[in-house]
């Protein structure tokens, strides 16, 4: 007798430790229940039903549990983890910033697969909104959000949550696959300038410096009133009022130059005379021959016998 197993072959190990079917996804605000699972929007992890965990339990699967989903219609796909598995069955609630990524609609269908995830190293991320510059520390709000997720798969926009609002980043980039697990990882955090951002376009001013300017003391103060000697009155000895008159001419009041104000002055603007010896004035002949000359006038005596030239 001869038995012929032609459909005995041993199933691949990879084959038997892999999980893979398919169900109908819904957002978690279709969630039946008492309470609210909003916390399940702030994270990238997914509620599967109870016949998943069966199944799960019996394959020789890693943890954590990782899982890829597909969608065959959109060939779009991306990488989460299971929150709880108390879905209703064949019904699977994501988050709603996933479902956007897959281009799914209510009841659609998504193929979902345990897949095994190298740990993250590295991840750059880019933000779909200028405000995300707003945070004061956006690494510390990054770091936190991250906690609720269990993978990034490089293309994705997830959503984040901080004081009552949601940010969304692009995943750029991260080492050293394209899709990789972060569940107890030290992994670097790059940013990408945001989507829509434009930097403050900076004003050059050519503003020369001024020149030191050689200033004319005489041009904003000039108090001096000029030498003249002996021009104080004077006093006889027989105490005669008679040709004691001083020989030259009192000093006019408008014959002193008061100071001239800059005209030219700015506020906050301090200008400062370096050159505080006035320039020698270019003098004509006919100025030296009217300067006056000390002791050129003629002596007086006491004896009026004859005047000494």
């Amino acid at each position: 007798m001869f038995s012929f197993n032609m459909f005995d072959h041993p199933i691949p190990r990879a084959f038997q430790n892999r999980f893979s079917t398919q169900y109908r996804c819904y957002s978690v605000s279709m969630l039946a229940g008492p309470n609210d699972r909003s916390d399940v929007e702030k994270g990238g992890k997914i509620i599967m039903p109870p016949s998943a965990l069966d199944q799960l339990s019996r394959l020789n699967i890693t943890y954590p549990m990782l899982f890829k989903l597909t969608n065959k219609n959109s060939d779009r796909m991306t990488h989460c983890g299971v929150l709880e598995f108390v879905a209703d069955e064949g019904i699977c609630y994501l988050p709603h910033w996933m479902m956007q990524n897959l281009l799914l609609e209510e009841g659609g269908l998504v193929q979902v697969e345990s897949v095994n995830l190298m740990v993250a190293t590295y991840s750059k991320f880019q933000p779909q909104s200028p405000d995300f510059l707003d945070i004061t520390n956006p690494k510390a709000v990054l770091e936190n959000a991250l906690r609720n997720f269990a993978c990034l798969t490089t293309g994705d926009v997830i959503a984040i949550n901080y004081n009552e609002k949601i940010y969304e980043l692009r995943v750029m980039e991260t080492k050293p696959d394209k899709a990789v697990s972060i569940i107890e990882c030290d992994m670097n955090v790059d940013f990408d300038a945001p989507l829509g951002y434009k930097e403050p376009e900076r004003r050059l001013q050519h503003t020369e410096e001024p020149a030191e300017e050689v200033g004319d003391p005489s041009s904003y103060a000039d108090m001096d009133m000029g030498f003249r000697a002996f021009s104080g009155s004077g006093n006889r000895l027989d105490g005669k009022k008679k040709g004691i008159e001083p020989s030259p001419a009192p000093i006019d009041p408008s014959d002193i130059k008061r100071g001239i104000p800059n005209y030219d002055y700015k506020v906050g603007r301090i200008t400062f005379i370096r050159n505080s010896r006035p320039q020698p004035k270019k003098v004509d002949e006919d100025d030296t021959m009217s300067r006056f000359i000390a002791f050129s006038g003629e002596g007086q005596s006491l004896r009026k016998k004859g005047r000494k030239p």
